[in-house]
């Protein structure tokens, strides 16, 4: 069946940097969308960061541009999203999904398939 499993959170002062990974499996990854979707405390989830199918274009939320680069390796069945220079305001559960499309999309709403999420704490 089809799973996705995300790891690489944490507890960081801010100005640090994670990376998170979403392991794939029951899926071929390559011909899937994916995305990245924070949600904060008390706020509704919302999407981060996407990456099209193959070797597809990505796109970011203005709130992480420059600072977060999300990337795939097919090969591996995994999904990455590098987070430099984290803030406070990053704090949250980071959910991965997969979406069979060929372009990604910031919509929760056009995915298929979740992870569980990964907690990522920012603070001093």
């Amino acid at each position: 069946q089809v799973q996705l499993e995300e790891s690489g959170g944490g507890l960081v002062q801010p100005g640090a940097s994670l990376r998170l990974s979403c392991a794939t499996s029951g899926f071929t990854l390559e011909n899937y969308a994916m995305g990245w979707f924070r949600q904060a405390p008390g706020k509704e989830r919302e999407g981060i960061s996407c990456i099209s199918a193959r070797a597809g274009g990505t796109s970011y939320a203005e709130s992480v541009k420059g600072r977060f680069t999300i990337s795939r390796d097919n090969a591996k069945s995994t999904v990455y999203l590098q987070m430099n220079n984290l803030k406070p305001d990053d704090t949250g559960v980071y959910y991965c999904a997969a979406d069979m499309k060929y372009y990604c999309s910031h919509f929760s709403q056009e995915y298929d398939y979740w992870g569980q999420g990964s907690q990522v704490t920012v603070t001093s």
